[in-house]
């Protein structure tokens, strides 16, 4: 990942929360990444694993909660300008809360692992955990982009609200097929994908509600420029 990003706050002060932003901000990327690897190999047999990206993963998940807090710690000696403060922290809720979304998908994931599932509903889901990547993507582009090309970071933030449309729509969908297939499967099956596809579509919420505030910053910057 490029060292451009946050680079917007970078020109105004450097100091070691910055950096632990932007470690942050990987690491929530990567549990993105390694989710539709598992999705990938659970619902596209795909082969391999599963459990090797989900281990990564919760490790990674955790990793980003001390990230989080040493962020915090960091924020709390007030070495930062008030408003600069205030916007690292909304930026850092905001990833942590799609962290957590990722996290509790994976553990639907898991218990869904060994399951038989209609070729439909596996399509379905794999195609939002995928949908899911390309919108966490478009974010880390955006907020790459505050640095270097304010206007970039905008349209590269409204690509993320098509995607996190798109897997509404994907998220509707799944309450169709759970219907369509519910009478001849598992009733805590059934549960576990209708929880699953509950998460995937908060996840993509926070990315559209991270893309708004990119959107703010974006603002802000030109306004200064």
């Amino acid at each position: 990942m490029s060292h451009k990003i946050l680079e917007w706050w970078v020109s105004r002060r450097k100091s070691k929360v910055l950096t632990l932003a932007e470690r942050q901000i990987d690491m929530a990327m990567e549990t993105v990444k390694l989710l539709d690897e598992a999705s990938g190999i659970i619902f596209g047999g795909s082969g391999g694993d599963p459990m090797r990206a989900m281990e990564a993963l919760f490790a990674e998940e955790e990793s980003i909660d001390d990230v989080r807090r040493e962020i915090f710690e960091e924020l709390s000696r007030g070495e930062m300008q008030p408003r600069d403060r205030e916007d690292l922290m909304h930026l850092v809720k905001r990833i942590d809360v799609l962290a957590d979304y990722i996290k509790d998908s994976a553990r639907d994931l898991m218990t869904l692992k060994d399951s038989n599932l209609p070729a439909e509903i596996r399509a379905l889901y794999s195609e939002m955990v995928r949908g899911l990547r390309e919108c966490a993507n478009a974010l880390r582009g955006s907020i790459e982009k505050l640095g270097s090309d304010v206007s970039e970071a905008v349209e590269l933030s409204k690509g993320v609200d098509r995607m996190e449309h798109s897997i509404d729509d994907a998220h509707l969908k799944s309450k169709s097929l759970l219907i369509k297939y519910g009478g001849d499967m598992n009733p805590a099956v059934l549960m576990i994908l209708k929880d699953l596809a509950d998460h995937l579509e908060g996840a993509a919420d926070v990315c559209a509600d991270t893309a708004d505030y990119v959107r703010i910053l974006a603002a802000g910057a030109s306004s200064k420029s």
